[in-house]
């Protein structure tokens, strides 16, 4: 998906790419999943260093976009319409056993932002959409048929609005009037809701309200946490994973996952008794997340909340996969959404 976090037409440009590509470490003979493929541009860098890559996208756009890198890759690319949740049933599908490294670049695209007709994006009208992959319950759908105390949920926990109950309560009201179904019209009432900051950085008020929204209707924290259990799946044993992150969410996600994986011994306290661990399946490539560096934030401002974390895969056998232990809160079922 090359994520990105902000608004406004920009030139798509791969966050982090040279640590990404030292993380990767790509090369003739190695076959590497490219997780988020969007507009292509990790592929290419990887794909340029001599690897093959399996790209994988839920966006129907982005793969018909990749049809032309892929007719000129001549056999060196193959592009896989579906979820990289399931990659390691994709890999296996194309029959290969394994592979040598996974990337993953979290979040919205540039090219879903900067589509008024997809929906994403609050600062172009357009139809109240947000699915990436073009089909089931849409945000309308969420925003006009979720019950209000999930709606508080929605926008608080994957928003991390702190007015929650206040937008979920106008929602709640003026959805009782009629229907929403642009963009414009919902974020006209989320910003009569939550003020502007008087002083700082601007941020739109419903910037918060928009994101929760979009990863409610994807899934997405969901989505990542069984990406990285599918990751541990299909790795050889030396095989890397690099993931690279845009907020506390889905850090928080990647986070956990690496501390648990990569822990030889158990915690707590001296007077308990010694709690078994099981044999780490990541050792942690680099001492915590890596930031962009100051130079490609000044060059592109949507680089600034990156973080980039990795593992390179142990021969231990990979593990049951805690959703709760991950930190992805339990929501009420999207379905219930479209009744």
């Amino acid at each position: 998906m090359s994520a990105v976090h902000g608004e406004g037409a920009q030139p798509h440009v791969p966050v982090m790419l040279a640590e990404v590509l030292e993380a990767t470490q790509p090369g003739p003979g190695c076959v590497v999943v490219d997780g988020t493929f969007g507009a292509g541009g990790y592929t290419r860098a990887i794909l340029q260093a001599g690897a093959e890559v399996i790209a994988i996208d839920r966006d129907p756009n982005a793969i018909a976009a990749g049809q032309e890198l892929v007719a000129a890759e001549a056999g060196r690319l193959t592009l896989v319409a579906g979820r990289f949740s399931q990659m390691d049933a994709h890999v296996v599908a194309l029959g290969r056993p394994s592979v040598d490294a996974v990337v993953l670049d979290l979040g919205v695209s540039s090219m879903q932002l900067d589509q008024a007709e997809r929906g994403f994006s609050f600062r172009s009208d357009g139809p109240l959409d947000m699915r990436m992959e073009q089909a089931g319950p849409s945000a309308a759908d969420v925003v006009n048929h979720l019950p209000q105390k999930d709606l508080t949920r929605v926008i608080g926990l994957l928003g991390e609005e702190k007015r929650a109950s206040a937008v979920s309560r106008a929602i709640a009201e003026r959805r009782k009037e009629r229907p929403f179904t642009r963009t414009a019209d919902l974020a006209a009432l989320v910003e009569k809701v939550v003020k502007r900051p008087p002083r700082g950085r601007q941020i739109h008020p419903a910037t918060r309200t928009f994101q929760a929204l979009r990863i409610y209707v994807n899934g997405e924290l969901n989505e990542v946490a069984e990406a990285l259990g599918a990751a541990e799946r299909v790795l050889r044993p030396g095989g890397r994973l690099v993931v690279v992150t845009f907020h506390s969410l889905e850090d928080r996600i990647v986070k956990r996952f690496f501390a648990d994986r990569s822990r030889t011994r158990a915690g707590g306290s001296r007077h308990l008794p010694e709690e078994e661990v099981p044999p780490a399946t990541f050792e942690l490539i680099g001492r915590g997340a890596r930031d962009p560096s100051e130079a490609e934030v000044e060059a592109n401002p949507r680089a600034r909340s990156a973080k980039l974390r990795a593992g390179a895969r142990t021969e231990a056998p990979a593990r049951d996969l805690d959703l709760s232990m991950l930190g992805v809160p339990r929501l009420a079922p999207l379905g219930d959404a479209g009744e």
